[in-house]
């Protein structure tokens, strides 16, 4: 490492003070958005949140399962870029206010709330045990509550080796990412099950956990290629991160697009092929009312054309090309919430305004003032981490 150390920078982060006045901004309009759509339009702006709240939540749990994949298995090329993904992880403490906030609109989120349906239909009232307010919450809570955990210990830890440059605190960081794996992939099939699959109660998948997972993911290295790519740019780290790193996360980019789309084709493949009323009703409701279209945008989009346009080795290390291809990974992943979403209300029409637009643009305040107050407290890089040496001399050769 002494050899390159002359080529090797990291300049303190700083946002101008016109980053900082565009992220109040966006959570004013967000706080105005809300306030204004619950007197216009409760049913809607409840829908409209959900979305946006799911959304980012997957952001905030996307860069912890990155960070903690990376400690699991010891991975030494992501070392330089791992913090990013850290940074990723300060939406988390929203999740658990988000999602209590949630709670106050069950009534007209859930149908399940509502004692006629219940009363309506034995499949909702054989389900009731499940689907019921108080033991909801309670999963709520304790899934946030362990996310929360496992950040505070898994970054915690890896914050304080830049201070003490224990080598120990990277070994406790496996143990920990192990747990915190296994507790996931339980969580984030309850939270998905919860927020998303018990709008239709009636209706259920086995894989549906993986599919919200596959759009996580995705997603999530989406907003990692903008990352090194804009802090790059910036200057703020020289030497630690290259385009080795960036051609990395697209390959990754681009084998999620694939897996997204592999689990999207077998939850309706066999949904359809089965042909279960109860089953079929999902598909056939986003079929309907110009549904239809937004189906075949998402394989279009969210697959096809993200999967020819990253296949080129040299497409992949072109910046402006990752940074068009991963804005319209993360559109679609909106696209993919709101499609899960909107077919359950405004008796299946598509709407699509202000309320939208304005509850994303809050939220989006808000994981930008999670990100940026971490990097300003933070080092961009783990500059103690054992591994480091690894990253620097990383070198793709395919």
């Amino acid at each position: 490492m002494a050899s390159h150390s002359h080529d090797l920078q990291v300049k303190p982060f700083d946002t101008s003070s016109t980053l900082k006045v565009l992220i109040l901004a966006l959570i004013g309009i967000g706080l105005i958005s809300f306030g204004l759509g619950l007197f216009l339009d409760e049913g809607r702006t409840w829908t409209s949140y959900l979305v946006s709240f799911f959304y980012f939540s997957c952001l905030g749990l996307g860069g912890l399962f990155f960070a903690a994949i990376q400690h699991l298995t010891k991975a030494g090329w992501s070392t330089s870029i791992r913090r990013y993904a850290e940074a990723m992880t300060s939406f988390i403490p929203f999740i658990l206010v988000g999602g209590l906030i949630l709670l106050l609109g069950s009534k007209v989120l859930f149908p399940w709330t509502n004692e006629d349906v219940i009363n309506s239909s034995a499949l909702i009232k054989a389900k009731t045990a499940y689907l019921n307010i108080p033991f909801m919450a309670t999963r709520i809570v304790i899934c946030c509550l362990g996310w929360f955990a496992f950040k505070w210990f898994i970054v915690g830890n890896s914050l304080n080796q830049d201070q003490s440059g224990d080598h120990q605190l990277t070994v406790k960081n496996v143990g920990l990412s192990i747990a915190f794996v296994l507790f996931f992939a339980f969580s984030f099939s309850f939270f998905s099950v919860d927020l998303l699959m018990s709008l239709l109660p009636t209706w259920y998948s086995t894989i549906f956990g993986i599919y919200c997972f596959a759009g996580l993911f995705q997603s999530t290295f989406a907003v990692l290629a903008l990352m090194i790519i804009f802090i790059k740019r910036a200057g703020f780290v020289k030497g630690y991160v290259t385009v080795e790193h960036l051609h990395d996360i697209v390959k990754f980019m681009k084998g999620f697009t694939v897996f997204w789309a592999y689990i999207a084709f077998s939850q309706f493949m066999l949904i359809w092929y089965a042909n279960i009323p109860e089953e079929t009703e999902y598909y056939i409701m986003r079929s309907q009312n110009g549904w239809l279209a937004i189906s075949f945008l998402l394989l279009i989009f969210r697959f096809i054309v993200p999967f020819i346009a990253l296949l080129p080795r040299g497409l992949k290390r072109n910046e402006n090309h990752v940074i068009t291809v991963s804005i319209l990974i993360l559109i679609m992943q909106y696209v993919d919430i709101y499609w899960m979403v909107y077919p359950n209300f405004n008796d299946g029409l598509i709407k699509f305004g202000f309320l939208e637009i304005g509850l994303f643009l809050g939220f989006l305040g808000l994981f930008l003032l999670g990100v940026t107050t971490f990097f300003k407290k933070h080092s961009l890089v783990a500059l103690k981490d054992p591994r480091l040496h690894e990253a620097i001399n990383h070198h793709v050769t395919y």
